[in-house]
């Protein structure tokens, strides 16, 4: 069936009803709470340059749009979405009828609403086309590696990139419908709750479906589809359970440092060149980020070991293993996930002396140590010291965030901020300046 030209397959009434369907079901969709990239998006609805929402499957990329549509009005746009199985085939050469039909339905319009855009081949062309012609393209897609190569060599620079995570913290807070206290005057019980809610983040995680219906394993069945769907028929893989035995690794190892060299060893998979191929497939998809170190020279950087997060720890929960709760790195991957939503100039730090601190974010000077509690007399020594050696190193500002806010601590002629990581997380602190 796929050799049949895709316009074979269908009439233009059929292909009409098709359209027709998508566009009423998506104005149908619950918009849910609203999400921090809308106003990213809204900024860049006066520009011609096309807007590309990509992510993790699942994440809200639909729904994003869908909070878009609500400010364009229904009769500002064409929706189309390319993960329906009816659109199996389709290629760019194709795009020319399917307008026309568009055009034959809804009259003429501008703007372009698309979802899941990586299902079909060769549409950079399609879209600079159009793009040219004066048309607004708003694109979702499920896959970093595939947008960015495409967009790099066909928009020329004519897009803005927008990536959509699981729910932040304020926006977990949105979604069961607690407001934020105010932090400059919070009260003991307030301080409780938020701690309360963080805990509850922390084991949950923010993908939307699996905290709207709790009582199923969504967590589960989204991460069997990026493995089966997005990797193994993708790429073709013979070796799924490699595969599977190296993202279950990962994903049970939350903020760990990890060596190609030694996975290879210890998970026996083939060679270190698939370690590293197969990592690569789990970024690209979006379950897991990789963190450098930071090193004023580049081939130390991709040599050295990397820390592996999770892009949800609600998920790391559901399909990783652990013995304990293992808290302490559950709280590293949430504050590695807020400082990603900001920048992708982040990196971990080691010290001469062999002490590492978790982030260093180059652009702003800081360096941030993730401490679960830093009351023990040996933790606090430890962290302190770690921090200090690298402050001296890169010249740089010190945070401490940990269980409560803590007097700043001078040592040595440096200062060190110590802050309540659950406040942090709820403020605006976070982001990048």
């Amino acid at each position: 069936m796929s050799e049949i030209p895709w316009k074979s397959r269908w009439t233009r009434d059929q292909v009409k009803a098709m359209l027709l369907e998508q566009f009423t079901a998506f104005g149908q969709r619950d918009p849910g709470i609203e999400r921090d990239q809308l106003a990213q998006i809204e900024c860049a609805t006066a520009t011609p340059h096309a807007v590309i929402i990509s992510g993790l499957r699942r994440v809200g990329k639909s729904t994003l749009l869908t909070q878009l549509a609500r400010r364009l009005g229904e009769s500002a746009f064409y929706y189309l979405n390319f993960e329906d199985e009816r659109f199996l085939g389709f290629q760019a050469a194709d795009a020319n009828d399917l307008y026309q039909s568009l055009v034959e339905l809804f009259g003429e319009r501008r703007i372009l609403l698309v979802d899941e855009i990586q299902n079909v081949a060769g549409w950079e062309r399609w879209v600079r086309r159009l793009m040219d012609l004066g048309f607004k393209f708003y694109i979702t897609g499920s896959n970093a590696a595939l947008l960015s190569r495409e967009l790099g060599s066909r928009l020329t620079g004519r897009y803005v990139p927008v990536e959509l995570f699981p729910f932040s913290f304020e926006e977990f807070l949105r979604f069961y419908q607690q407001s934020l206290p105010d932090l400059q005057r919070l009260t003991t019980v307030a301080q409780a709750r938020l701690q309360r809610y963080l805990d509850d983040y922390l084991r949950l995680g923010g993908l939307p479906e699996s905290l709207k219906y709790p009582e199923l394993d969504l967590a589960r069945t989204l991460y069997n589809d990026v493995l089966y769907r997005d990797i193994m028929a993708r790429h073709r893989l013979e070796a799924a359970s490699a595969l599977k035995e190296l993202a279950f690794y990962l994903m049970s190892n939350p903020a760990d440092l990890v060596s190609f060299n030694k996975l290879k060893a210890r998970l026996g998979l083939g060679s270190v060149n698939t370690i590293k191929n197969f990592i690569e497939y789990l970024e690209n998809s979006w379950l897991i980020f990789t963190l450098k170190v930071y090193d004023y020279s580049v081939k130390r950087q991709q040599i050295a070991p990397k820390k592996v997060y999770s892009i949800d720890t609600g998920l790391a929960r559901a399909v990783g293993f652990a013995f304990s709760p293992n808290t302490g790195k559950l709280l590293e991957n949430v504050v590695y996930l807020a400082l990603r939503r900001t920048t992708t100039e982040l990196y971990y730090v080691t010290t001469p002396a062999g002490y590492e601190v978790d982030f260093y974010l180059p652009a702003r000077r800081q360096l941030i140590q993730v401490v679960q509690n830093f009351d023990q007399p040996a933790t606090r020594e430890r962290e302190v010291r770690a921090l200090s050696d690298a402050m001296r190193m890169l010249q740089a500002r010190g945070l401490i965030l940990t269980e409560r806010n803590a007097p700043t601590i001078q040592e040595s002629g440096l200062t060190i901020e110590i802050r309540s990581l659950v406040e942090w997380l709820a403020s605006a602190a976070n982001r990048a300046e």
